[in-house]
């Protein structure tokens, strides 16, 4: 797994994969937090990357106490999927 980096002051978090950068943005609305996009570099796809940057974002939240927006796709059918992660929906 990459080593996944929260990069606050630009409200997104980044891991340095094979192609270039892959990253999970958000924005923030008080204490909740709207995943609006994923990137994972074609080079670096079906390595689950974008899996570890949504874990690493639904980490953050959950230990700030925030709630969350899915509103990026990948996001949506991630929190879908797991249900330990549906009560930070907002």
């Amino acid at each position: 797994m990459p080593d996944v980096r929260h990069e606050t002051d630009k409200h997104r978090f980044v891991a340095d994969v094979e192609g270039g950068m892959a990253e999970l943005e958000y924005t923030l609305d008080g204490d909740v937090a709207s995943f609006v996009h994923t990137l994972v570099p074609k080079p670096a796809r079906g390595q689950d990357i974008g899996t570890a940057l949504v874990e690493a974002g639904l980490s953050w939240a959950r230990n700030e106490g925030m709630r969350i927006v899915p509103a990026c796709p990948f996001v949506a059918a991630y929190v879908k999927k797991n249900p330990k992660a549906q009560d930070l929906v907002a």
